[in-house]
């Protein structure tokens, strides 16, 4: 598989998955940024035969968590209004909404429902994460029952 293609198949749905681990709109188009570079440099010594979409997820999801664990170690401080842009893409409501609600999960669920909202296959999801499928059936059922009460918290 050429980059270009991958490019073109995988960007929406690592910028989808980014967002639900920083809930920052240009924080998560870094972050996807980031992960295709590592996929340009490391495609070459991509196995025949490897699953580019678990390969891609794992390395997003890795950059995510890293980002998340340094931000804990070394907290943000606020722009002066007058540099913050404006020229932001909006977001409908409701997905800001769900974006808030997942970041505000831990971290392996963050990954988990991110995953199992991009439609990717339970089994797919247990390797990427290193559990038993059994259990990531059990935690998507949790993860959704957690985020139907944060909506309802919040009027949804």
């Amino acid at each position: 598989m050429e980059f270009e293609e991958i490019y073109a198949t995988y960007w929406q749905k690592i910028f989808r998955l980014c967002m639900g681990y920083v809930n920052d709109y240009d924080q998560a188009q870094d972050l996807a940024q980031e992960t295709f570079i590592t996929v340009w440099e490391q495609l070459p010594k991509l196995r025949n035969g490897s699953i580019v979409g678990t390969w891609i997820f794992r390395i997003a999801s890795n950059n995510c968590l890293r980002q998340i664990r340094k931000e804990k170690r070394y907290p943000k401080a606020e722009l002066p209004i007058y540099l913050v842009n404006e020229n932001r893409i909006d977001i409908e409501p409701k997905i800001q909404l769900l974006h808030k609600c997942i970041s505000e999960l831990p971290e392996i669920d963050r990954i988990i429902i991110s995953l199992e909202l991009e439609n990717i296959k339970q089994a797919e999801i247990a390797k990427i994460v290193g559990l038993s499928e059994a259990n990531i059936r059990v935690k998507i059922h949790r993860i959704k029952e957690r985020l139907t009460q944060k909506f309802k918290e919040n009027g949804q």
